[in-house]
C-alpha cells in the first residue's frame, strides 16, 4: 500500500493532508524518514507520525464505563458527549450499540460495525440488558409478577416483553430486559408507581462491564466478547 493511502486509512485524513504530513518529515517507516507518498508500506513494517505508531485497524469494538453527565451523541448543545472521553482516530465513524441516558452510568458499547450493533439493538434479536436500579420507594410484592408478565407503558400499544427482576434490598433491584424501548426501565417503574433515582447498566448479552474500568475509561473488547453477540 502507498504511504499516503496508508496515512489516509490509519488517521482518517484526506490525501492532501497526508501529503503535507509526509513532506513535513515527521513520518517514518521503520524509523527512517520518508518524504514521498508513493513509497510502498510492506507487511510488518512500522509506520509512525511524530513517533506515534499508525496502525490500520479493522472494525472497532469498545467498552466504556460511562459516567453521569455525558450524552451518547456526536454533538450536543448543553452537555459534553461521550466522545470527549475517547482518544480514537476517525471517531466520527463510531456509534453506540445501545445508548444510555445522560444520567445513566455503566456499560456502553461503541463500534463502527453496523451489523454487530444491529444484533444488539434490533428488537427481534432480544439481546438481554441487565441494569442495577435504585428506586425512590420500596419494592412492592406485585412488581415481580407484573414485570415477568409485561407492563403496558404509556403511549405504547403492546406491553413490554417479560423481564426478570432480582431484589437486592428494599430500594434496589437488578432488572434484565430483552428489548430497548425509549427510557424503558424508568417508564416501567413509573407505571408501577415508583421512580428510578439511579440507573447503572452492568451487562449486554454475555458482555459484562469490566470492573477495573473507572468511570470514563474504556478498552477494546476481547475477541470472545465480540463473538458472543453472534452466538445468541
Amino acid at each position: 500500500m502507498r504511504l499516503d493511502k496508508y496515512l489516509c486509512d490509519g488517521l482518517g485524513i484526506s490525501r492532501k493532508d497526508a501529503t503535507k504530513l509526509i513532506k513535513s518529515g515527521d513520518v517514518t517507516i521503520d524509523d527512517i524518514v520518508v518524504k514521498s507518498g508513493s513509497v510502498k508500506v510492506k507487511d510488518g513494517q512500522s509506520v509512525e507520525w511524530q513517533e506515534r505508531p499508525i496502525l490500520l485497524r479493522g472494525p472497532r469494538y469498545l467498552m466504556m464505563n460511562k459516567p453521569e453527565g455525558v450524552v451518547c451523541s456526536h454533538e450536543d448543545g448543553f452537555n459534553h458527549t461521550v466522545f470527549v472521553l475517547i482518544d480514537e482516530v476517525r471517531y466520527e465513524d463510531l456509534h453506540f450499540a445501545g445508548r444510555l441516558d445522560v444520567d445513566t452510568t455503566g456499560l456502553l458499547l461503541i463500534t463502527d460495525d453496523g451489523q454487530w450493533s444491529h444484533r444488539i439493538t434490533s428488537p427481534k434479536h432480544k439481546c438481554d440488558k441487565t441494569y442495577r436500579v435504585w428506586l425512590a420507594d420500596p419494592v412492592q410484592e406485585h412488581y415481580q409478577q407484573q414485570i415477568s408478565e409485561g407492563i403496558l407503558l404509556r403511549n405504547e400499544r403492546e406491553p413490554t416483553l417479560p423481564a426478570q427482576m432480582e431484589v437486592v434490598d428494599e430500594k434496589e433491584v437488578l432488572l434484565t430486559i430483552h428489548e430497548g424501548k425509549y427510557h424503558q426501565v424508568k417508564r416501567m417503574f413509573a407505571a408501577l408507581g415508583n421512580k428510578v433515582v439511579g440507573l447503572h447498566r452492568e451487562r449486554i448479552g454475555a458482555i459484562e462491564l469490566d470492573d477495573t474500568l473507572e468511570l470514563g475509561e474504556y478498552r477494546d473488547l476481547t475477541q470472545l466478547e465480540i463473538d458472543s453477540i453472534f452466538k445468541k
